[in-house]
C-alpha cells in the first residue's frame, strides 16, 4: 500500500492570493461603486475597478441629466447607455479573469480619481 510522500509535487502548490472579485466586479453597477469603495478601497485590484466604474458612472449620470434636459436627443443618449452596459460587461469579465486592464475608449480618464 502506498503512503502520500509530503514531497510530492502536488502539495507544494502555493496558493495565489485571492483577490475580491466581488467588490470588483460590484464597481461596474451604477451606484453600487460607493458600495466597493467603502468595502475595499484599499485593495489595489479593487481599487483600480472603483476608478473604472466611476468613469461609468459618470457618463451614465451625465448622460441622465442631458437626457432630461434634451428630450430630442433621447434616441441618441441611449446609444450612450448601450456603450456604457457594454463596457461595464467588459470590465465585469475582466475583474472574472483577474485582470486590470483599462476599459476601451473611457478607461484612461479614471487616472482623474485621486484616492
Amino acid at each position: 500500500m502506498d503512503t502520500p510522500n509530503n514531497n510530492s509535487p502536488i502539495n507544494t502548490q502555493v496558493d495565489a492570493p485571492k483577490k475580491n472579485t466581488l467588490m470588483a466586479a460590484l464597481a461596474y453597477i451604477g451606484p453600487l461603486v460607493i458600495v466597493s469603495f467603502i468595502v475595499a478601497k484599499d485593495d489595489p485590484f479593487v481599487k483600480f475597478h472603483i476608478k473604472q466604474g466611476l468613469v461609468l458612472f459618470v457618463i451614465e449620470v451625465i448622460v441622465w441629466i442631458l437626457g432630461m434636459m434634451f428630450y430630442p436627443l433621447w434616441s441618441l443618449l441611449q446609444l450612450v447607455n448601450l456603450a456604457t452596459l457594454i463596457l461595464a460587461i467588459v470590465g465585469i469579465v475582466r475583474v472574472t479573469q483577474g485582470k486590470e486592464m483599462e476599459l476601451p475608449l473611457v478607461g484612461k480618464y479614471s487616472s482623474y480619481f485621486k484616492f
